[in-house]
């Protein structure tokens, strides 16, 4: 993942949440969700194939364009996460001796990771399942039962996401 600086994937890691927490700032709502996403994607890599190199940096980073949006748009909303999100994602990347394969992955799956289908990678499916674990409880009240379940059939798109959702939230 990396070159020339000889950093590890847990190097990495830690210098990403020092920057995502150095760019939020006193933001302690979206460097909190970012953790907890990076978490659920450690857990889920446990038994998905895919990079774990790409999907850490990707769930670290992959809320960056929420500060951009709400300046220029006014809005969170996915779209426009998905339209500012890579260039300072990018911006972000290019200083950490990031391979630039590496970095172009991770910025496609920041431009899409409120859209499923526009990618179907394993990456961005542990990303986007990682993502939903968190966000699944702010969508629909935790006593819906029936409505929980047909979301996590519906939305999540591997299967150790789709089992941690149901253990957790059914």
């Amino acid at each position: 993942m990396c070159k020339n600086k000889g950093l590890s994937i847990v190097d990495t890691k830690e210098v990403l949440l020092r920057k995502l927490e150095s760019y939020f700032g006193s933001d302690t709502k979206r460097i909190s969700h970012a953790k907890k996403v990076l978490a659920f994607a450690e857990e889920l890599l446990e038994s998905e194939k895919a990079g774990r190199n790409i999907v850490v940096a990707a769930a670290i980073l992959h809320d960056v364009g929420i500060k951009a949006a709400e300046e220029k748009y006014g809005s969170s909303a996915g779209r426009y996460q998905e339209e500012l999100g890579p260039d300072i994602a990018r911006a972000i990347l290019l200083k950490t001796g990031i391979k630039k394969s590496d970095i172009e992955e991770i910025c496609v799956i920041i431009a899409h990771h409120h859209s499923p289908g526009e990618i179907n990678t394993q990456n961005f499916k542990v990303l986007y399942d990682a993502d939903w674990l968190v966000n699944l409880k702010d969508e629909v009240a935790a006593s819906d039962k029936i409505k929980l379940k047909n979301i996590i059939d519906k939305v999540f798109l591997t299967k150790s996401g789709r089992l941690k959702a149901e253990k957790l939230y059914l």
